[in-house]
């Protein structure tokens, strides 16, 4: 049984929650009893005997011997073994082991046991955790099945712990950050997609800056056990607030709990049988404490549900300049009411300060819309003049002629004809009658300065007076490391270089934010500099918490925040976003070859903006700890055209 519904939680996969159970070679019962009488949605369950050793058989007429495993395929119909059984590989194996014949023995079953595992069409296994810390015979193994796999997914066993490194009583074989094993074992694996990490929670949690790394990768499931849960005054089971707090993270990330160990918690009599008079599962509460956290989980806002699809879904950027945008983007954008109530705001500022009361009546401001689109900004244009009684005269320039056809029915239906004058052209190449006392556009992309902006509003401003007002006035973009397992595959699995150096705009959700974000490039408008020059170039320097342990960069989440006017800003750098707004997602800038990171060795990392005659491109590159190869030379995988 699902843990609940919630308002837009109802497909996530965190619904489901498993159980660990003791091998059995009678499943149907096994899942009878964890299922129908428990509750649960499927066991994490061991296929073979864990008393088989390939060497004791060997040399035993071992051609007739049949595998230890728990049962015929038939025992359950294949739907059953898909959708309730996850395999738990044996955890007696040790790839690793300085004795032969256990390491040889440990080889033949790991891949005896995904062989059956793969024969009854089971979705995911568990593999056990690494004996020590040098894993990589392990990883080998692995690794060769994981290359002839389809369907089946392998999660690695991996214990959440990360010692604060000031423990004296830690001998060199303790593992002091699991991070550093699952990462040590991925990177042998190539980063597979096929392979994930299922996370043991144990009683004590590391820091939160430490936890928050887990959430840039393919975290599967959290085996919490029963050990890690507390007590509450009615003697049921529940669990501390930093562990409901890891919970509903995992949740949010589309990891499934499972519930592992033996009853800790000596309940009321009263709940030992249910109301059928029936034998009640021992690990009911432990369940129903899970379901009860699961439906705690705040329903989702109705935006976020509408963006679903999109989480961590890698979108090429626009190119306006070069693409006549369709009508689904247009309406997309202007249904953002937030984006355009900050316009009014700016626009009416602007006016105000343009022209004094005492001379609103006579004073006619010349505002111009430089790529008007269908008129979203010539409307919240009007509405400022409205709203502070000042008389405005509006051009609305605009090159997609398919726009201006409905810009051209707006100002009729709207009455706007003797205050609006249309102009259909390039704003680059439009030479204007009069100059503008206020010049509106919306040119900004993800990055800020990503769908040329400033070479829009540099050719634009000819035809601003020199005390003329640029809304928006300045714009910054910023960048910040990150994890992000799933877009790194996402590109990774395209098998060419063109999209390791591309920017994606991407609706981050599975990733982990590794260091506050810093600002690269800032243009201001109106630019009356005579050697006004839009290329650019930053090194940056990132440094990661301490208490957080390493972690690995696969590339940079991208922002920007820009001043409309005075006071008034837009933007979506998370410190500062403008709340409510959905017109930008991040940028992501992915690396080629992800960077492990220390806490105590610095990121350096150098972004340029480089223009040429017909072209607009970012190269990018990291230089420490270890230097990568420079990211889009020449703008060879991704430009932008003028």
């Amino acid at each position: 049984m699902p843990l609940g519904e919630r308002g837009g939680w109802e497909r996530s996969e965190s619904r489901y929650c498993g159980v660990e159970t003791d091998f059995s070679d009678d499943v149907p019962s096994l899942l009878s009893f964890n299922i129908s009488t428990g509750g649960f949605d499927y066991v994490l369950a061991p296929l073979m005997n864990p008393s088989y050793r390939p060497s004791l058989v060997e040399g035993k007429g071992s051609e007739t011997q049949v595998l230890p495993v728990s049962g015929s395929d038939l025992v359950l119909a294949p739907s059953q073994w898909s959708s309730h059984v996850v395999g738990k590989i044996s955890s007696w194996i040790d790839l690793d082991s300085e004795d032969e014949v256990l390491r040889m023995d440990s080889e033949t079953t790991l891949k005896q046991e995904i062989a059956w595992a793969t024969h009854l069409s089971l979705q995911a296994c568990l593999l056990p955790t690494p004996k020590g810390t040098s894993c990589a015979n392990y990883a080998r193994c692995v690794n060769q099945i994981l290359q002839g796999l389809t369907t089946l997914q392998l999660w690695l066993r991996v214990p959440l712990v990360k010692s604060d490194g000031v423990s004296t009583n830690a001998t060199s074989k303790d593992l002091t950050d699991s991070w550093e094993l699952w990462n040590s074992f991925r990177l042998l694996c190539e980063h597979d997609s096929k392979l994930s990490v299922a996370l043991d929670v144990m009683s004590t949690l590391p820091s939160e800056t430490s936890l928050g790394r887990w959430m840039g990768e393919s975290v599967r499931a959290a085996i919490i056990s029963t050990d890690s849960f507390l007590t509450n005054a009615r003697g049921y089971p529940c669990l501390s607030k930093r562990h409901q707090k890891l919970v509903a993270g995992f949740f949010d990330h589309a990891a499934q709990v499972v519930v592992s160990g033996k009853p800790v918690h000596n309940l009321p009599k009263a709940s030992d049988s249910n109301t059928e008079g029936t034998q009640r599962h021992p690990l009911r509460s432990y369940l129903d404490y899970v379901a009860y956290l699961f439906q705690k989980m705040e329903p989702l806002p109705e935006q976020e549900r509408i963006e679903l699809g999109y989480r961590d879904f890698l979108q090429a950027p626009l190119q306006p300049l070069m693409d006549n945008l369709e009508a689904q983007t247009y309406e997309t954008f202007e249904r953002d009411s937030t984006k355009y109530i900050q316009y009014q705001r700016a626009v009416a500022k602007a006016l105000v300060d343009r022209v004094p009361d005492e001379k609103a009546s006579e004073l006619t401001t010349v505002l111009m819309v430089v790529g008007a689109g269908r008129g979203p900004l010539v409307r919240a244009s009007l509405q400022a003049a409205e709203e502070t009684n000042r008389k405005l005269k509006v051009y609305a320039v605009e090159k997609n002629p398919n726009a201006v056809v409905t810009l051209h029915n707006l100002v009729k239906l709207e009455g706007w004809e003797g205050i609006v004058t249309i102009i259909s052209c390039d704003m680059r190449f439009w030479n204007a009658s009069e100059k503008a006392d206020i010049l509106v556009s919306e040119l900004l992309g993800s990055f800020g300065d990503n769908e040329l902006s400033p070479e829009c509003l540099d050719g634009a401003q000819r035809f601003l007076k020199p005390d003329g007002i640029s809304i928006p006035s300045s714009y910054t973009s910023f960048i910040q490391p990150v994890t992000a397992t799933k877009l790194y595959n996402d590109v990774k699995a395209h098998k060419d270089l063109a999209h390791f150096e591309t920017p994606y705009v991407v609706k981050l959700h599975s990733v982990a934010k590794l260091a506050p974000s810093q600002s690269v490039f800032t243009f201001t408008h109106p630019n009356f500099s005579t050697k006004a020059n839009n290329q650019r170039y930053k090194k940056l320097h990132f440094n990661l918490p301490s208490d957080g342990g390493s972690a690995l960069v696969h590339g940079f989440a991208g922002y920007f925040d820009s001043v409309l006017y005075k006071d008034v800003h837009l933007g979506i750098e998370p410190t500062t976003a403008t709340p409510n707004m959905f017109s930008w997602f991040p940028i992501f800038f992915p690396l080629r070859k992800p960077v492990e990171v220390h806490p105590d060795s610095p990121l350096e990392v150098h972004f340029w903006r480089c223009c040429g005659s017909s072209k607009v491109w970012y190269e990018w590159s990291v230089s420490s700890p270890t230097p990568t190869p420079m990211h889009n030379t020449n703008g060879r995988s991704y430009w932008v055209g003028l």
